[in-house]
């Protein structure tokens, strides 16, 4: 049983040790709107803007307004 916490504790030290070595993940700033423009971005924003108006008819109808 040790044997095998002892390959379990190598495993986690070699991950730690690949991970630490990684690049920091970049701020999610930097890519946002990086497919503003394009026509799948359109395509996907119509599409968006339409169910969202289907939601708001559907709550008109609901609460009467």
């Amino acid at each position: 049983m040790n044997s095998t916490l002892d390959a379990l504790q190598k495993r986690v030290d070699a991950l730690e040790a690949r991970l630490a070595q990684l690049e920091p993940v970049k701020d999610w700033r930097r890519v946002a709107g990086m497919f503003s423009g394009s026509e799948i971005s359109k395509s996907i924003d119509e599409e968006a803007r339409k169910i969202r108006e289907a939601d708001r008819e559907a709550a008109r109808q609901e609460f009467g307004e």
